[in-house]
């Protein structure tokens, strides 16, 4: 396992990490404990998880990751282990998270103290905000609407409060979720100008169709020394060719409908073709292709896994060995200039 430093941060991670949203609804306890171990075996020492998994979110099973996660932390060495969850934020309907979810002083203070009983540990490594409380577009929505802006709280009130959880040692460092470039630039701002923690990650969607985060917010982090953290590596399966054989093949495309829209672009189905039949002509595994790339690109400091299952935990951990040839990633950059990210 190769490991990489988080930012300006002293996180040293591993550049595949494991994500549980699946823990709770598609994976049980015992699931759950196995993946960790296994993924820990690998090498892997990150850990992502968030209060409102698992997914698809429910009042009837919401926090009930970090409680499967806390039962195996506490038999862990926990300095071994970085360990990163998140607060939610509002404007998804969640009204079962906190009687409405927002990112002020009292609620990311409840937020943090309950998100610590759970994982029964005194403290997280990376704190993150899973989406931001202002309005922007996010989880397939592609342009900006200012008659969509509404109330939110200053992105200094909010870096203030995570400031003095730092300070009082409950949280480590500080990073952002499915944020913009401005986003980005104004925690940074903020944190230079106030003499507060710099955010030293952001968690965003990164994968072979959907790459807009080359485009603006690259540049951003480069300077900024803000690391990313790519999730959905396999755009929900679709990148390791399973719906292309069977549109009803078991996943969280069919068990959750709702949940994936974002894949559910009229280009999505052509591009997944052409990655697949890349990966299969060099005779590589789909998914381990689509993860040896985003693990190579220059900005990534972590590909974030989820698994249903060992086997395929085991393939997923497996591409760390893959370095993808020149006229691999030739092919990729033809299908890129088709389909310019019909997955955003």
């Amino acid at each position: 396992m190769e490991y990489r430093k988080l930012g300006d941060s002293d996180l040293h991670i591993s550049a595949l990490s494991l994500g549980t949203m699946t823990f709770g609804e598609q994976n049980g306890e015992a699931e759950a404990h196995a993946q960790l171990d296994y993924a820990v075996s690998r090498g892997v020492n990150f850990i992502d998880t968030a209060e409102m998994y698992p997914v698809a979110p429910r009042a009837e099973t919401v926090h009930r990751t970090e409680s499967y996660i806390g039962e195996w932390l506490k038999h862990q060495q926990r300095d071994k282990l970085v360990v990163a969850t998140k607060i939610a934020g509002p404007a998804r309907g969640f009204a079962w998270i906190r009687n409405g979810p927002r990112i002020n002083r009292e609620q990311i203070n409840a937020a943090i103290d309950a998100s610590l009983r759970r994982l029964q540990t005194d403290y997280v490594d990376l704190y993150q905000i899973h989406w931001p409380d202002r309005y922007v577009p996010m989880f397939g929505a592609t342009s900006y609407d200012a008659a969509q802006e509404r109330d939110s709280v200053p992105v200094a009130e909010q870096l203030q409060v995570l400031a003095e959880l730092v300070k009082t040692g409950k949280v480590r460092h500080i990073g952002l979720s499915n944020e913009t470039p401005w986003g980005v630039m104004e925690f940074v701002r903020c944190a230079e100008q106030l003499g507060l923690p710099k955010i030293v990650s952001i968690q965003n969607a990164y994968h072979l169709m959907n790459r807009t985060f080359e485009s603006g917010i690259s540049e951003v982090c480069r300077h900024a020394n803000v690391g990313l953290l790519a999730y959905s590596p396999l755009a929900f399966g679709h990148l390791t060719g399973k719906y292309l054989a069977d549109p009803q093949a078991h996943g969280r495309i069919t068990l959750f409908p709702n949940f994936g829209q974002r894949y559910n672009k009229p280009n999505v189905p052509a591009a997944s073709a052409e990655y697949v039949r890349i990966a299969q002509e060099a005779g590589l595994s789909p998914a381990q292709m689509a993860l040896a790339y985003a693990r190579t690109r220059w900005f990534a400091s972590s590909v974030i896994l989820g698994a249903t299952s060992l086997p395929q935990l085991k393939e997923n951990l497996d591409s760390m060995e893959l370095q993808l040839s020149a006229e691999v990633l030739g092919h990729i950059e033809e299908v890129h200039r088709r389909y310019p990210n019909p997955a955003p």
